[in-house]
């Protein structure tokens, strides 16, 4: 059996859209055996796809080769995660400082900017 990389990816459920994953491979966000290669190329069994996520590199073993998407459940069968711990915690470390920004309000409004104005005001009187 004969997949391309992009379908392959999208069937083990490693991108939402076919698209999504020929986009990622052709920008070289998914690597094939540590090498940038085309959308076009074809899967071997024993090859390894590695995912760059934001800061982290996910690496997935291919185990066998499918031409339709399976479900989640399934997809066990067909790739192999074998991602490090440190790369992991790396994501995580990424997605807490992703959710602490999201939290804050952001720019300073007028009224926040004379507020922090006359407190520096008054700490420099001070001092």
């Amino acid at each position: 059996m004969k997949i391309r990389l992009d379908k392959y990816v999208w069937c083990v459920r490693l991108t939402k859209t076919r698209s999504l994953a020929t986009e990622l491979i052709a920008k070289g966000k998914i690597l094939l055996n540590d090498q940038t290669v085309k959308p076009s190329r074809e899967v071997k069994i024993g090859e390894l796809i590695v995912v760059q996520k934001h800061s982290a590199k996910f690496e997935y073993k291919v185990l066998d080769l499918i031409d339709r998407r399976v479900g989640a459940a399934l997809v066990k069968d067909y790739i192999l995660d074998q991602t490090k711990e440190e790369e992991i915690q790396k994501l995580k470390v990424y997605q807490e400082a992703q959710r602490n920004y999201r939290l804050t309000d952001g720019k300073p409004t007028k009224k926040d900017r004379r507020e922090l104005d006359r407190f520096l005001d008054d700490w420099s009187e001070i001092n």
